[in-house]
Parts: C-alpha cells; sequence; structure tokens
C-alpha cells in the first residue's frame, strides 16, 4: 500500500509555499500524509471557490490550470490572474475565511487544500513560512499593480501582448520550453475577460499577430515566432 502524499512527487514542490508549510521541521516533509491536508481532483469548468462564501481551508494549485476572477450580477466577469501548479489561490485566503473572488478549474485540476488554522500556526513558529508567504505577497502585489497599469493605459493590443509575456514567462518557470512553443489553454473568452476588451477584439487582434509573424495560437498552444516584436508591443520596461 503506497501511503506517500501526492506532494512527493509535484515537481513544482519546492516553488515556495507548499515546501516551507509542509516541510515544516518536525514533520517528515512532503512524502507523509497531513491530517490537515487533502487532495482532491477536479474537473475543467467546475467552481472551487465561490465569492462571499467561508472557507477553513487555503487552496493551492497542484496540476493544470485554473482562474480567480469576480463576477458581476449582469454576467460580466473580470479574470484577476490564471492559476498555474503551485500557486497559492490568494494570499488574502490565509487570514480571511470569506472568499472576495470565485475561482474556477480552467482545465482539469488536482487542488491541496489546507486548514487555515494550521497553516496560521505554523505562520507564528517558523519565519521560514512568514518569508514564504512574504514573497508571495510581494509577487501578487506586483501583478496586481502591473495590470492596473495595463488596464488603465494600454491599447488593447498592448493589453493583449503584455498578458501573453506575462503568462509565457511563469509558464517558462514552470516547463521546459521548446521551440518557443509553450502549452497555453485559454479560450479567447479568457483573454478577454482578462484584458477588458471583447472576444472578437481578442480574435482579430491575435489573427494580426499571426499574419504579422508574432505569434501563433492555435490547440492549446502558442508558438511565439518573434519575441523580440511582442515584447515592443507589450513590455512594461
Amino acid at each position: 500500500m503506497n501511503n506517500l502524499s501526492p506532494c512527493a512527487a509535484c515537481p513544482h514542490y519546492a516553488l515556495g509555499f507548499c515546501d516551507a508549510v509542509l516541510g515544516h521541521s518536525g514533520d517528515a516533509g512532503p512524502e507523509a500524509p497531513k491530517r490537515w491536508q487533502y487532495h482532491r481532483v477536479v474537473p475543467a469548468g467546475d467552481q472551487i471557490v465561490a465569492r462571499n462564501h467561508r472557507y477553513p481551508d487555503v487552496f493551492v494549485l497542484c496540476v493544470g490550470w485554473g482562474f480567480r476572477f469576480v463576477q458581476l450580477a449582469d454576467g460580466r466577469r473580470q479574470i484577476l490572474q490564471f492559476l498555474l501548479p503551485g500557486d497559492l489561490f490568494s494570499v488574502a485566503s490565509v487570514f480571511e475565511e470569506r472568499a472576495h473572488f470565485s475561482v474556477k478549474a480552467l482545465t482539469e485540476a488536482q487542488v491541496s487544500g489546507m486548514r487555515r488554522g494550521e497553516v496560521k500556526s505554523r505562520l507564528a513558529e517558523n519565519p521560514a513560512v512568514v518569508a514564504a508567504l512574504a514573497r508571495t505577497c510581494s509577487a501578487e502585489t506586483e501583478c496586481s499593480d502591473e495590470m492596473a497599469v495595463v488596464l488603465g493605459q494600454y491599447s488593447a493590443e498592448e493589453r493583449i501582448a503584455f498578458l501573453l509575456l506575462h503568462l509565457m514567462r511563469r509558464i517558462a518557470a514552470r516547463s521546459v520550453i521548446r521551440g518557443g512553443q509553450y502549452p497555453f489553454p485559454l479560450r479567447q473568452q479568457h483573454i478577454a475577460d482578462a484584458v477588458g476588451v471583447t472576444a472578437v477584439h481578442v480574435s482579430r487582434t491575435l489573427g494580426a499577430f499571426r499574419d504579422r509573424g508574432v505569434v501563433e495560437f492555435s490547440n492549446g498552444v502558442l508558438r511565439v515566432l518573434d519575441q523580440n516584436e511582442l515584447e515592443r508591443i507589450g513590455s512594461l520596461n
């Protein structure tokens, strides 16, 4: 009988938060199942967290893609962040039971839930957990600030290029990229909801990028043909 935790084979375990929390001194590390942690598989399209609901757990995405969003009463949706393996759903969730956002699985996903009380007790006891959470908080804040600039000042073309560059960097940190090809399971509507334009506008922009030899986007793969041109259009630097 295999009593190993799924964390034992996770290639993203050492990215930060999980390593700090689950590798706490006195534990057997990621190999040992924890009474206060569980894993579950979520089908693509299923909601994992609902806005304004209360949860006793802190969630980390282990496998697959997800996204954090706010849905308005009229059906409009703003995607706040795309979640990749190793991502904490939100730093705020470590401290607050009520979710100020919703989360859906973009692809089939595996999620780890950790009891908030246990996570907070480890924060109080272990400086490594505090440091890992601080790094996550800093990255989350930087991402939010950059997106605020992009949504407030960039054209639609620049917004889409920025989002592609942002996700490319994050994907490359987790995967081996060959031939400028990135796994990219987003639909045009996801891109539209992230950058505040219509799906029709996304389609036209991606078509223009393809025609100009910048990127190609099909069958869940983003192929970058001209990295310099993409960065010229969408980089904040």
